[in-house]
């Protein structure tokens, strides 16, 4: 094709072309694509009926995928990623109305019907769901489920054949001892192993495509580098095109080759991973981007959350619709809807924005989008540590539970230690992390503070008082109006049947608060938190996740606690949900003087929201120390291997790091399996 030929197509804005030939061009880390695509989608548009009208989840989503790449959909919560990849593969609600153009292979997927689908799936395209334990049909073994999807594409094969690839299956994802753990059931492995065991069958039969819905979400952050390297390991067998949907921006960095950015059910930006992270061109993934913590440096700056919450997909605003969010909107932006267009040609970098011209210019830049905010310690945490006042000190603390082993009629008792002499202290105005994988005892140690029991072993002493000395229910009460605890999950930890208003009374009732003083402290929580004080009528499912985590922060603020324990309080939350909570977290410990008791799996807010760090493997605390100090120099081998598993939201770094695994008391190359000194 002549130049003259290629700058004709991409001015006529035909999105075939502009895809076709200016992603030919990407520079991304595996080069230019080569050859035909695998999928070609084109025009695609998935609405649903509702009571609320009609919902518009995809409005006109066009990509192409091609052979041995990984493309990487990300976005917000009801952005349309998974409605995306569920009508690829034919899943969607029989509500659904599909429109537009799928090709597999040139083979045209829309219109067929669901029997005709069946085949396809498992075999040409197979589809890694994010909850593994509901994925797997608990009633039967591993080997029976890797089996069937062999049987069903391939009857003519022998039990002993279908018996031999299973096994084979699951050495190469990495489970050990294949041949017995085919009669396993799915409780009887951990997460990650559920994981690995969706991850073989969906490449029993060498698909074409393979689809990775939030496949490491709530996972630890050891557990999703050996998921995501299990990923790598399927691709580079079966050849196959990767679709990856996700929220975290640092598993896109190591893994993709290309990467589309979703909002409102249209693809914003699109451009090679490289490019993408290097210059985001588009406010939202510029957002996105900011509200990213970055676990390899020490940033003083505080993250960016994107303001506002994404628009109801029945009622998308006129023009761009993220212009009620965006801080450069002007007239244009909401009088017009922006079309997806080539920013920087040679390198097939396409975005949907007003002021794509400015951007391309270097006239706009992410510090004029959004303006960094510097974080300014108060003036008391200037105070040396030493000087201020110690709120928690755990002194050997120890928690044993009794398990129950054998047959119905002869059980043998055995003893498991969760928490094995845990010792560490919290001051006033500081945050202390708890890290460590599942099963290392955190949220056990979390839950010991908390019942204000004598513990087992070891002391436990909340503002000098020891939980020995407390003999009755009010001497609790009393200790409790200074400690209260943050849950995981908002909307089980609200009472969806309670207004707003009497979920932030309970715990002043409780604490026999008069009503009028209750009134008014209900309204100083709500403006506290951020949130309109006229919302105490509504329900929580009447709020979005964040709102909710909002909520629950108020009511545990309600009767002026010193010290609150959050355990993972920002998991599974969106990246620019999870920005605005850490910094309505800072900002609350600077204005009220709280200490905090931070339990997470996620590394990288660690480093930026905690002064230090305690980190805990088989119930044992292992390294102990400031936040800076332990991330940049660790020093035991159980931590080395913990923060080499954190991704880091930079393509180019994150794949050249390397990555060590702690196996039998010892330091190894994840890749390699050599000790490491």
């Amino acid at each position: 094709m002549t130049t003259v030929d290629t700058a004709r197509r991409r001015a006529s804005g035909d999105i075939d072309e502009i895809l076709r030939y200016e992603l030919l061009e990407s520079n991304g880390p595996k080069g230019a694509p080569s050859g035909d695509p695998i999928l070609t989608v084109r025009d695609l548009r998935v609405s649903f009926n509702t009571e609320a009208g009609v919902v518009r989840a995809v409005r006109g989503v066009n990509f192409d995928l091609w052979r041995g790449r990984t493309l990487a959909i990300v976005g917000e919560s009801g952005s349309g990623k998974s409605v995306t990849a569920l009508s690829v593969i034919g899943l969607l609600d029989d509500n659904a109305r599909v429109s537009g153009s799928v090709r597999l292979a040139g083979e045209e997927l829309v219109g067929k019907s669901d029997e005709d689908m069946s085949k396809m799936r498992g075999s040409r395209i197979s589809m890694v769901f994010q909850d593994p334990l509901s994925a797997l049909t608990p009633m039967f073994t591993i080997g029976d489920q890797i089996a069937e999807a062999l049987r069903i594409h391939h009857p003519e094969m022998s039990a002993d054949a279908v018996r031999s690839r299973c096994i084979e299956l699951l050495g190469l994802v990495g489970i050990t001892r294949p041949e017995t753990r085919l009669s396993s059931f799915p409780h009887e492995f951990s997460g990650g192993m559920r994981q690995r065991v969706v991850i073989a069958i969906a490449i029993a039969n060498d698909p074409d495509i393979i689809i990775a819905d939030e496949p490491t979400t709530a996972l630890d952050v050891t557990i999703q580098a050996q998921i995501m390297d299990v990923l790598k390991v399927a691709q580079r067998e079966t050849g196959a095109a990767v679709v990856l949907i996700t929220h975290d921006l640092g598993v896109v960095a190591g893994i993709a080759d290309d990467v589309m950015v979703m909002y409102a059910g249209e693809a914003v930006e699109r451009a090679s991973v490289d490019t993408l992270y290097a210059r985001p061109s588009h406010p939202y993934t510029m957002g996105l981007l900011g509200a990213v913590p970055q676990p390899h440096v020490n940033i003083d700056r505080r993250l960016v959350p994107i303001k506002g919450n994404p628009p109801s997909l029945a009622a998308i605003p006129a023009g761009c619709p993220f212009s009620p969010r965006c801080p450069m909107a002007h007239d244009a932006c909401r009088a017009e809807v922006p079309s997806l267009r080539a920013i920087a040609p040679e390198e097939g970098h396409l975005v949907s924005c007003h002021e794509m011209e400015r951007v391309r210019d270097g006239r706009l830049t992410y510090s004029d989008v959004y303006p960094g905010l510097e974080t300014r310690p108060p003036s008391w945490a200037r105070t040396p540590r030493s000087e201020r006042p110690v709120v928690l000190e755990v002194t050997d603390l120890v928690k044993t539970f009794q398990t129950k082993e054998g047959g119905f009629w002869r059980r043998r008792h055995s003893t498991v230690t969760a928490v094995d002499h845990v010792s560490f202290s919290i001051h006033e105005g500081e945050t202390l992390a708890l890290v460590g994988e599942s099963g290392s005892g955190k949220s056990t140690t979390l839950l010991q503070i908390m019942d204000l029991v004598v513990p087992e072993g070891g002391t436990i002493a909340v503002l000098g008082r020891d939980t020995r000395d407390l003999k009755s229910s009010a001497e609790r009460r009393a200790v409790r109006r200074d400690l209260q605890i943050i849950f995981q999950d908002p909307m089980s930890s609200l009472d969806p049947r309670m207004p707003i208003y009497d979920v932030l009374a309970e715990p002043l009732r409780a604490q026999g608060w008069e009503r009028s003083k209750i009134n008014a402290r209900i309204g100083e929580l709500m403006r506290l938190v951020g949130i309109n004080a006229d919302y105490v009528d509504r329900f929580p499912t009447q709020f979005s996740g964040g709102q909710r985590q909002r909520i629950a922060i108020a009511r545990a603020l309600a009767t002026n606690p010193r010290l609150l324990l959050l355990d993972e309080p920002i998991a599974s939350l969106d990246v620019s949900i999870q920005a605005g909570i850490i910094n309505l977290l800072e900002d609350l410990q600077a204005q009220l003087k709280l200490s905090y008791l931070f339990v997470a799996h996620d590394l990288a807010v660690i480093r930026h929201i905690s002064d230090t760090v305690a980190v805990m493997h088989d119930g044992k605390i292992v390294e102990f120390g400031d936040t800076d100090e332990v991330f940049e120099h660790p020093r035991d081998p159980y931590t080395r291997a913990l923060l080499s598993a954190i991704p880091i939201p930079d393509p180019p770094l994150e794949r050249g790091r390397r990555r060590y695994v702690y196996r039998d008391g010892e330091l190894v190359l994840a890749d390699e399996g050599i000790p490491v000194a």
